[in-house]
């Protein structure tokens, strides 16, 4: 499984407004600057983020991005899923194949892996990953 570009920008923002919005807003000109993300691409994503209820954001003086929710409440899946779209097991090979026994195999291990994967993604909190 591949994280797309955008995903990664998510993974990336939200771990800097984690740590540096406790007492602040964070713009997304500062993660912008600080990661080298184009600013408007960046704040398509951090929409998103808001809109899952991921992040809340601020308009105004003072204003900016912070964390919805605190951190333990926050898991990587949560930010994969709100970028890429649910993470589903199954690659419709075994339909196409004529429902051939090695198609049927090939989808079984491809569900198994995407469940792991989803499994790891939803135990991983951000704040776990915060932590030093």
């Amino acid at each position: 499984m591949k994280i797309n570009r955008s995903t990664g920008y998510a993974l990336i923002a939200v771990g800097f407004i984690a740590l540096n919005s406790s007492d602040r807003s964070v713009l997304a000109a500062e993660i912008s600057k600080e990661y080298g993300i184009p600013l408007e691409y960046l704040l398509k994503i951090l929409q998103m983020l808001v809109r899952a209820n991921i992040l809340r954001s601020k308009r105004g003086p003072g204003g900016g991005f912070s964390l919805a929710k605190n951190s333990e409440q926050i898991t990587l899946l949560d930010i994969v899923e709100t970028v890429e779209g649910s993470l589903d097991g199954s690659m419709h090979l075994a339909k196409q194949g004529n429902n051939h026994a090695f198609c049927l195999k090939i989808e079984d291990i491809y569900r198994n892996a995407t469940d792991h994967v989803k499994e790891l993604y939803s135990n991983a909190r951000l704040s776990d990953i915060l932590a030093e």
